[in-house]
Order: structure tokens, then C-alpha cells, then sequence
């Protein structure tokens, strides 16, 4: 049974106030296409019936969360959009170390980590860097909403398909072991890398200040109101030296979301806008000394 549209609306209205997930009129199919799973899970008979269940039970039932979890996007990658990571080694990287060498730690967060292809990638480029066993204190929280890609996360447990995407074979034989028909992630890099539920639409409940956010390829499914709403904290959140990087197709912060443009490389990355009015926007990070280098390069 095809979903009907009173069913569309209900199901755009709950991913919306759940995930800030915006379903464009047009996705009825897709949305039919990732509940099938749920819909067999639940052994009802068709989305209807879905629908009709999610409708006699609050809205913050297990349910209602494993809907939002199945229309959620966790595509992925090891190194996904490699400039960033390039940018990440030879100028943010190096920047934050200088900027940091009293206390020598670094607070990293990765939100919207899907399966942690990206906060390993960012946790072998520290290990490329020598960060991990140079007496550095390096702590990466890797947070997403969706509790059961988290738990893929935390085994930092990946297929064939997934430990070729984005991996040379050089960090693949550094980094992983091979474990039956799956590939490990050593114990050095997974070690500074928390996993941690957390919902970007809620107030975020986080140690602050930190001195690194990732934020990709998220925002680009949410309206604006959203948009804005979670820039603020995640403004709130970070360091006043520290640094934000976004997808390459989303939507800069603008100046009024307290963000500064920085063009870094290929990438822009955005730092807190400073307190002086007279402080412009878009200027380029100057370079800084690289970190100590200990084999190939992600």
C-alpha cells in the first residue's frame, strides 16, 4: 500500500521536530523505500500500519526514534572530501598545537559521525602527526543521534566496501587488522575516541569549551530556522581560537551566526567572530609551523 499523503505529512512533521530532517514533497518513494526494513521489523503489513502505530504512541517512543534513525542519511567515508583533511594537517592542525603547548590538549568533536569513518580519519591524521603517544591529552567526541549507528561507531568494525573507500593501503595496514571478513580499527587510534548520543536539535550537554567541530554534510537537509538555531550552540560551544568546517555544499555560517570565513587551501573552514566591530571577515589563516610527520599522508 502506497503512502498516503496525510501519512507523508505526519511522518515530514515528527522527522522535522526529531532530526530537523526537512522530507521535500517529492520523497515519497525514498521514504517508503528506507522504512521497509522497519515496517518488516515490526511484521506489520504495510507503512500505513507503521504510520498508524506511530500515531498511538508519544512521540518520544523507541519507535518514533528508530523512524527518524531510518530516514536518516549516514552516508560515509575514511578521508571523505580529502582537502579538508589536507587543510586539517598542514595549517589547522599546526595552528591549534602552537596556540595550545602550555596545556598540550586538544578537544575535538565530530558531530553527525554516522559509523566513525570521520573521527578516525581524524584520529589516524593525529596519529600521522605523532599526537598520540607525544604526551598530548587528545580527546574526540564523536556524537550522532542514531544510537545504533553508534554502536557500529564505538566497535570501529568495517566491511570490505567501507575499508577501500577513502583508505590507502598504506594507513589500512598501519591502522586495522584484519578480523574474518571485517577490518579493525588498532587500539591506539580508537582509544582517544568517544562515542556519546546526542541530539543536535536538543541543547547540547557537552564539556565546553572545544578547540575543533566538525559539522558535515548535515545542515544541508535542514531549513533555515534549524540552521541558525544549531550554529548558536554550536557557537557556544567552541573555543574563541577554535575552528568549524561544514560540508563543501552547505551554506556558510553568515556574520550575524558569529562566524568568520577563512579560506584555508581548497576548504573554508570558520573561526568565532572576534568581539572588534572593525575585525575582518575572511581572511586567511596564516600558516604555521608543521606538526612532526611520521609516514604517508591520509
Amino acid at each position: 500500500m502506497p503512502l498516503f499523503p496525510d501519512d507523508f505529512a505526519y511522518l515530514r512533521q515528527r522527522v522535522l521536530r526529531r532530526s530537523g530532517l526537512v522530507l521535500e514533497s517529492d520523497t515519497h518513494a525514498l521514504v517508503e523505500t528506507r522504512l521497509t526494513s522497519l515496517v518488516r521489523e515490526e511484521r506489520l503489513p504495510d507503512i500505513a500500519a507503521l504510520v498508524s502505530r506511530l500515531r498511538s504512541l508519544p512521540e518520544g517512543s523507541p519507535l518514533h526514534q528508530r523512524m527518524a534513525e531510518a530516514l536518516a542519511n549516514h552516508e560515509t567515508a575514511f578521508f571523505r572530501d580529502a582537502p579538508v583533511f589536507d587543510a586539517l594537517r598542514t595549517t589547522v592542525l599546526p595552528a591549534l598545537l602552537a596556540k595550545r603547548v602550555r596545556t598540550r590538549t586538544l578537544r575535538i568533536w565530530c558531530a553527525a559521525c554516522a559509523f566513525g569513518q570521520e573521527p578516525y580519519s581524524v584520529a589516524m591524521t593525529l596519529a600521522e602527526a605523532g599526537l598520540l603517544i607525544t604526551g598530548w591529552t587528545v580527546r574526540i567526541l564523536a556524537t550522532d543521534f542514531s544510537t545504533r549507528a553508534l554502536v557500529r561507531a564505538s566497535e570501529a568494525r568495517y566491511d570490505a566496501k567501507e575499508i577501500h573507500r577513502g583508505l590507502t593501503p598504506e594507513l589500512r595496514q598501519r591502522y586495522f587488522h584484519q578480523d574474518r571478513d571485517r577490518w579493525r580499527l588498532i587500539e591506539q587510534v580508537r582509544r582517544p575516541v568517544e562515542c556519546r548520543p546526542l541530539n543536535l536539535m536538543d541543547d547540547f550537554p557537552l564539556e565546553a569549551p572545544v578547540d575543533l567541530v566538525f559539522l558535515r554534510n548535515v545542515m544541508i537537509y535542514w531549513d533555515v530556522p534549524t540552521r541558525r538555531a544549531v550554529l548558536a550552540r554550536v557557537r557556544r560551544m567552541l573555543h574563541a581560537d577554535g575552528y568549524l568546517v561544514l560540508g563543501a555544499a552547505e551554506a556558510s555560517p553568515l556574520v550575524e551566526d558569529g562566524f568568520t570565513r577563512h579560506l584555508i587551501g581548497q576548504t573554508s573552514w570558520y573561526r568565532p567572530a572576534p568581539a572588534s566591530p572593525n575585525a575582518s571577515a575572511g581572511s586567511p589563516v596564516a600558516d604555521a609551523p608543521r606538526p612532526p610527520h611520521s609516514g604517508a599522508t591520509p
